[in-house]
């Protein structure tokens, strides 16, 4: 028995704000995240916020979002996490990229340096319905490390 994959490939159209801009790019086959890189060299001190330009705009049709995600190796080994990374489909501005540095040492980010990654999915449109009462679940309102501790 062989398995075929079914691929459907949607094209987002990317817009250079500055001409030293890098275009996002997959690293590897497969990958679910696109890299997006720093246009600009930033100093981003211990316990403290920044804003990242990438010099590019895009156009997400319509029905996709992209998410902004972090690099696994800067977040690892650095200690930088991504923040608010949500594009909407409608959104033609520069895409930002805010971190903030949760290690002990300032980090500065180098100019053209991968700085986070872009997921662009499906979106569904939601209908919100106000209710008294929500039906049970075998969960219930058990959450906050209720279903088991982290153990090593």
């Amino acid at each position: 028995m062989s398995c075929v994959r079914i691929s459907s490939m949607i094209e987002v159209k990317i817009k250079k704000l500055e001409e030293q801009a890098v275009l996002p790019q997959y690293a590897s086959v497969g990958d679910a995240g696109m890299d997006l890189f720093s246009l600009e060299e930033v100093f981003v001190e211990n316990g403290k916020r920044a804003k990242i330009k990438t010099g590019i705009a895009m156009e997400i049709p319509h029905d996709y979002v992209g998410f902004i995600w972090d690099k696994s190796s800067i977040g690892i080994n650095n200690g930088l996490k991504t923040l608010g990374g949500v594009v909407d489909s409608g959104y033609r501005g520069e895409v930002l990229v805010g971190i903030v540095n949760l290690s002990s040492e300032d980090f500065k980010v180098e100019k053209g340096q991968k700085i986070a990654q872009m997921i662009i999915q499906k979106k569904e449109e939601v209908e919100i319905k106000e209710v008294l009462e929500l039906n049970d679940s075998e969960r219930g309102e058990n959450g906050f490390g209720s279903s088991g501790k982290y153990t090593k």
